[in-house]
């Protein structure tokens, strides 16, 4: 654990959760609740991350994490990106709970995942700390207001798949639901609340069963 996340806090022995939502208490809260109950309910633990509290400063493209000696973007000692990426590096598995704006993931979420950059950079130069993060799964939740739209989404979906690679996480599931909106849309989906409460429960014990072999 030093190496890889050597400012780690909290219990990443367990599933890391994050809401990315802006709004407080509405649907990508309940998805991250339902979640976490399915991992209780199977006997487990996790780690509840809400991105909107956490401040986060967009990257400037800059490129000075690619000059930086270890390759750090120097906004880190400005924000509090750093616990955020933390939990990407040693948590054992992921949740990912988020509205879809416009067709994509919210400003903020956006503006995490574009901070990664620096730790993409060290990826491709082969830094052995992120070279040897084991392979991990994640699972996804997506809500969206609108009813309609093929690709809806398309390019969150892939935005995540990218954003993950980084740090050996790859979305083995994902779950999307379309009309919701209203703060407690999701709690009123007795069908979504079992999907996700199952997921829960499903994690951890594959979670359990890798710590144990």
């Amino acid at each position: 654990m030093e190496d890889i996340a050597p400012y780690s806090q909290g219990d990443f022995s367990a599933p890391a959760i994050f809401s990315c939502s802006p709004r407080s208490g509405g649907n990508s809260d309940s998805a991250a609740e339902f979640f976490r109950e399915g991992v209780c309910q199977a006997g487990g633990r996790a780690q509840v991350f809400y991105l909107r509290d956490y401040a986060i400063l967009p990257c400037l493209g800059c490129m000075r994490c690619e000059l930086d000696p270890i390759g750090d973007c120097f906004l880190g000692a400005r924000d509090q990106s750093g616990p955020l990426f933390q939990a990407l590096l040693a948590a054992p598995m992921l949740f990912i709970a988020a509205p879809i704006y416009f067709y994509h993931l919210p400003a903020q979420f956006k503006a995490w995942i574009d901070r990664s950059q620096s730790y993409y950079q060290r990826w491709e130069k082969g830094d052995p700390r992120l070279r040897k993060l084991p392979p991990r799964p994640a699972i996804v939740n997506l809500v969206a207001g609108r009813r309609r739209g093929e690709k809806l989404f398309e390019g969150a979906l892939l935005t995540l798949k990218f954003f993950l690679v980084t740090f050996n996480f790859t979305i083995e599931e994902h779950h999307a639901f379309r009309g919701i909106d209203a703060t407690d849309d999701l709690r009123m989906h007795p069908e979504a609340r079992e999907q996700l409460i199952a997921a829960g429960r499903e994690a951890w014990t594959s979670v359990a069963v890798r710590q144990a072999s």
